[in-house]
């Protein structure tokens, strides 16, 4: 047991089990012990690889893709540019690169980044010193992102954001709790009263016995405020990550250390925690927000309608002796196989606003 797990073991001992949600608030962000608080996790010495860190072609038409929704949406200038949870600062850092053929675009921006980890934050200032924009950090979405037109990012903040997670028994749909067993270790458990108000959308389908029901209001919140400032103020949001489209149902909670999977609860704040992202209840929240969505779409889709293939033969004219590692980054990032499916993208814009590149 580590310390973050004797830690939470003795808060459950004295003041009763926690919900999955507490416990990956806890494992993922405890300023002390979290897991995003303390560490790097990106990358090959990390405990995993994500889009950014396998190309600069995936941040690259992203940039562009932001470039060309403020382009048309009239070129508002000033306007903010920002990321959620933005890693080692990779993807802004190429989308910004991109931007530069349009510096229009980079003199009418500031750059927002909202990151908590302290660590993060150093890590990304590095990454963007040079980028030819103002940068400023938020430990999350505040009033100070209102009175401008808002171009946001967000490649895989959904699927950490905390879930809650509901079980069908014979007495009823039970919530699944964090609890210690006799010996004291963390160890999951049925909350023994049917939660109560709980609604489970058509879209699902039947339960039965056993089958999981994952809800994340901390993901829907953020589509509905990111949706209220756009409807407001105008802009577009991208939204990017492994997920589904609300059917069906299924425990998709996951750990994930040095780029295998872990048990979820064997070592809070030392290996890395995420659900599935559903994408229709992140679509129905940006609705309720009063924007529109568009897709979800999935992510190879997007990418090759943005130009990747052609980005590919690009860059394997310019630098011939990468050719077979450009055209791997593509497989990588497309192929229906590795994340061309699994990873979906939608798209948040304003009721006004047609529909934007890709979709």
């Amino acid at each position: 047991m580590n310390r973050l797990a004797g830690r939470l073991a003795r808060l459950i001992q004295s003041q009763g089990p926690l919900s999955v949600a507490q416990f990956m608030m806890l494992a993922l962000h405890d300023p002390a012990d979290g897991y995003y608080a303390t560490r790097d996790p990106f990358g090959r010495t990390g405990d995993f690889i994500t889009a950014p860190e396998i190309s600069q072609m995936f941040g690259e038409l992203i940039g562009l893709w932001l470039v060309q929704c403020w382009r048309d949406q009239g070129s508002q200038a000033p306007a903010r540019l920002v990321e959620l949870g933005p890693g080692r600062g990779t993807l802004m850092a190429d989308a910004l690169r991109a931007a530069k053929l349009a510096p229009d675009f980079l003199s009418a921006i500031e750059v927002v980044l909202v990151e908590a980890s302290p660590t993060l934050r150093a890590i990304q200032a590095e990454a963007l010193k040079d980028c030819g924009a103002p940068v400023r950090w938020l430990n999350g979405l505040d009033a100070s992102l209102a009175g401008r037109p808002l171009f946001l990012v967000a490649n895989e903040f959904f699927d950490a954001l905390p879930v809650r997670q509901y079980v069908k028994t014979g007495r009823g749909w039970c919530e699944r709790m964090v609890t210690t067993d006799d010996e004291g270790n963390l160890a999951f458990a049925l909350a023994p009263v049917p939660a109560a108000g709980l609604q489970i959308p058509e879209s699902r389908g039947e339960a039965t016995e056993g089958a999981v029901y994952e809800i994340s209001p901390a993901a829907t919140a953020h589509a509905e405020e990111i949706a209220g400032l756009l409807a407001a103020q105008g802009g577009a949001a991208l939204i990017v990550d492994y997920g589904y489209d609300g059917e069906g149902f299924g425990d998709t909670l996951q750990a994930v250390r040095k780029h295998k999977y872990a048990p979820v609860l064997e070592a809070p704040g030392q290996a890395d925690l995420s659900a599935h992202v559903d994408f229709r209840a992140l679509a129905e929240a940006a609705e309720r927000g009063g924007a529109k969505a568009h897709g979800p779409l999935a992510q190879g889709t997007l990418l090759e309608r943005l130009g990747l293939k052609k980005r590919a033969a690009a860059l394997a004219r310019a630098h011939p002796q990468d050719e077979t590692v450009f055209a791997a980054a593509v497989g990588r990032l497309a192929a229906p196989g590795q994340m061309g499916r699994l990873f979906q993208a939608l798209a948040i814009l304003p009721e006004r606003a047609g529909p934007p590149p890709g979709f």
